[in-house]
């Protein structure tokens, strides 16, 4: 039971803008309680790693509570909030209990989105948690087992297409290393099927991979996709998946107008395309009136907090907040952790300044750029400097790419376990984490480490 007479600052969620708001309060004199429904961060941009087998859990995730155990005015719950009162500065915890708060801060972050098809997620699987991780990596390989044993040739195709649905950079390192594991890091380990043999098909409902980058780095990545012996499809809509495969509708073969639609048999396919908003957003409509955008997120006001509630801050992929260039329409800012970490970190000196009875600052993003891998060599990097835009793309970019995750990785230890881990793929295509909990026929993700 708390006895401090400091302000209560409650904030839900352990990603990178939650965290960011936690560290920067560490001095402050505030009370500070942060609500995760799991006990770790995790580094999302390296998550595909750990679906592919290039990484183990521990390296990309640490312990919520070991990240703060010097942090003396914070105090971490596992537990998930269900309902936040505005009204009555409180949140309800799955397990019925409350929390009240004078400052509340929420970095839920989001999920995934099948555009209205949740049906869709059981055959194709998204990418948010390591659980995710840990059930794609397990169709991943046991897709090359069943093909190992499979008598008919046919049925054995099925298991040999790979299918990744959405070009963004998940999408896009995801079709790489799929493509990586079945031409270098599976060859000679089975003997009545060939790994190259397998089709690795990427598709984009839009006209091109990476939307978000320039297109002179888009076509570069969707050259590398190809050298690599990934299958891109474009201004393809995926219309139906089920356990068989996927219906897609795209355009017809060369010489024929219009659009066609086609099946594609898979037994392993991966959902890359759409993100939504933590359910909390509708929560924090419902009980504030404020608005949300198409993808669920909350409009926040430019100093981050929620209209009409000025002790509520919503940050990171939660909220839709916008970029402003004079002479330009307001673009919005895009969901990466650099753009979550500055709302943070500005969620939290605007706490103070409201303790202190000062005015609130507007949030201002500082672009970086963008920066995807696709596979052993290759990648683009699109940087943001006082003198312009920097461009670059294959092997310069990968150690790019490779430098700067390592430097934002949390921790010593995982960046060293990272660091080791690529200078061995790196020399020999390996992917050591290679272990997966269970059998073909059944799910268990027990003893994962």
């Amino acid at each position: 039971m708390q006895t401090s007479q400091r302000p209560r600052v409650l904030i839900i969620g352990g990603g990178f803008g939650g965290l960011e708001a936690a560290k920067a309060l560490a001095k402050a004199p505030v009370d500070i309680t942060l609500v995760d429904k799991t006990n770790h961060h995790l580094f999302q941009p390296l998550l595909y790693q750990v679906a592919t087998a290039g990484l183990a859990a521990p390296a990309i995730a640490a312990p919520i509570r070991s990240l703060f155990r010097q942090q003396n005015n914070l105090t971490t719950l596992l537990s998930e909030v269900t309902n936040i009162d505005a009204r009555e500065n409180r949140v309800l915890l799955s397990d019925g209990s409350t929390l009240m708060y004078d400052h509340l801060v929420v970095a839920a972050g989001a999920t995934h989105s099948y555009f209205g098809h949740d049906e869709w997620a059981v055959h194709a699987p998204g990418l948010k948690t390591l659980e995710d991780a840990f059930e794609i990596r397990r169709r991943l390989l046991f897709a090359f087992e069943s093909a190992e044993k499979e008598p008919d040739p046919e049925k054995r195709k099925d298991w040999l297409t790979l299918c990744v649905i959405g070009a963004g950079p998940t999408g896009v390192e995801m079709a790489g290393a799929f493509a990586e594991i079945a031409r270098q890091t599976l060859i000679g380990e089975f003997r009545r099927i060939n790994p190259r043999d397998a089709r690795i098909l990427l598709i984009e409902g839009g006209p091109r991979v990476l939307q978000a980058m320039p297109e002179t780095l888009s076509a570069k990545a969707l050259s590398q996709l190809q050298a690599l012996g990934v299958e891109v499809r474009l201004n393809a809509i995926v219309t139906s998946i089920d356990a068989q495969g996927l219906q897609v509708r795209g355009p017809a073969p060369a010489g024929v107008l219009g659009t066609v639609d086609y099946t594609i048999a898979s037994k392993c396919v991966v959902w890359a395309a759409g993100v939504a908003a933590s359910p909390l957003g509708a929560n924090i409509a419902q009980n504030t009136d404020c608005s949300l955008d198409r993808a669920g997120r909350v409009l926040v006001n430019p100093d981050m907090s929620v209209p009409g509630f000025a002790q509520i801050s919503v940050i990171g992929d939660l909220a839709a907040v916008f970029t402003h260039v004079p002479g330009k329409a307001p673009v919005p800012v895009p969901g990466v952790s650099p753009g979550a970490k500055q709302m943070g970190h500005l969620a939290a000196a605007n706490i103070l300044k409201r303790i202190q009875g000062q005015p609130t600052q507007a949030f201002r993003y500082a672009d970086y750029g963008n920066l995807a891998t696709i596979g052993h060599n290759s990648a683009v990097v699109d940087l943001s400097t006082p003198f312009g835009p920097l461009r670059f793309s294959q092997r310069l970019a990968w150690w790019f790419w490779l430098l700067a995750h390592i430097y934002f990785l949390i921790g010593f230890r995982n960046r060293l376990v990272v660091l080791m881990d690529w200078a061995m793929a790196y020399s020999s295509f390996s992917r050591n984490a290679r272990v997966v909990a269970g059998t073909l026929y059944k799910k268990e993700h027990v003893g994962e480490s």
